[in-house]
């Protein structure tokens, strides 16, 4: 089973030091996503219906809100150690207001990248740090991972060209009709939609709700629903000290192990190694941009 070694939360997100033994399941989150491989065999991930290679020499970055899955190639029982990096698009626009297109969906053109020397060197130190030390000052944190991640970012994502991103895709407003949906899937976490029952509450049929719903999250209902079952259960398991039963129940699961295979399938580690993994940071006002100096 995989493990998870250091994880790092707080405004920007979250940080990962995972010991990956096995597959997961395709799934998405919120947050723009860079994936590095740190150590052991290599990898891949299922992203834009293609293998991305996770190796010493190539990255795979996944877009908000864009489906994705980790296909474990090595041998049983042999490891990948991966550094993911969920980081929130309201923290890059604190550093940088343009950086707020990383919600984007084509913010990040190409899934796979070749990394970089200058990136590979914050890898190393980052990884070096999560692993050896105890505690990790916040504002150090902070610093190491806005380095590695705008190393990624300034290389190979379309922040630069502002009106290029919003000729692929220009603000469109959520149809109220998918506001009302996901509004009702947030008030009803513990329960199992059916897609006749949620078309049922936006008052249209299976297959238009199917279609307006990809069209405004670029993902299915069910994705969505389990984004938000997983994200709760997120915050209820690093911020609270209430059994994991208790959350599984709170989420909807009959039972604990239920509860554990969903999680396991999302993150690769189960809900009670999550807790004992995550470190909580409450970073210090963001620094003042570097990227007007690149």
């Amino acid at each position: 089973m995989s493990n998870a070694i250091k994880i790092f939360q707080g405004r920007f997100g979250r940080v990962a030091l995972l010991d990956m033994t096995a597959s997961l399941v395709p799934h998405a989150h919120h947050h723009c996503h860079i994936l590095i491989k740190a150590g052991g065999s290599d990898g891949s991930f299922a992203v834009r219906g293609e293998r991305q290679p996770l190796t010493d020499d190539t990255a795979v970055l996944v877009n908000a809100w864009e489906p994705h899955a980790y296909i474990h190639e090595a041998a049983p029982l042999s490891q990948t150690l991966v550094l993911a990096l969920y980081i929130e698009p309201t923290w890059l626009a604190e550093i940088q207001r343009s950086l707020s297109l990383a919600g984007h969906p084509r913010f990040f053109p190409q899934a796979c990248v070749a990394i970089r020397p200058a990136t590979r060197k914050f890898v190393e130190e980052f990884v070096l740090e999560l692993w050896w030390a105890d505690e990790v000052a916040a504002a150090r944190l902070e610093d190491l991972l806005f380095k590695l991640a705008i190393s990624v970012i300034d290389s190979y994502s379309g922040w630069r060209d502002l009106a290029g991103l919003l000729r692929t895709r220009p603000p469109t407003a959520m149809d109220p009709r998918t506001r009302k949906v996901i509004r009702f899937m947030r008030e009803n976490l513990a329960r199992d939609f059916a897609m006749e029952d949620l078309a049922a509450h936006a008052g249209l049929s299976r297959a238009h709700l199917f279609t307006l719903f990809q069209r405004d999250t670029h993902v299915t209902p069910a994705v969505y629903t389990n984004v938000l079952r997983f994200e709760a259960a997120i915050e209820r398991l690093s911020h609270s000290s209430e059994p994991v039963g208790d959350v599984a129940q709170y989420l909807g699961f009959s039972a604990s192990t239920h509860f554990a295979r969903f999680f396991r399938q999302q993150q690769g580690i189960t809900p009670t190694d999550y807790r004992r993994a995550v470190n909580l940071f409450d970073p210090p006002p963001s620094k003042a941009s570097e990227l007007d100096c690149m």
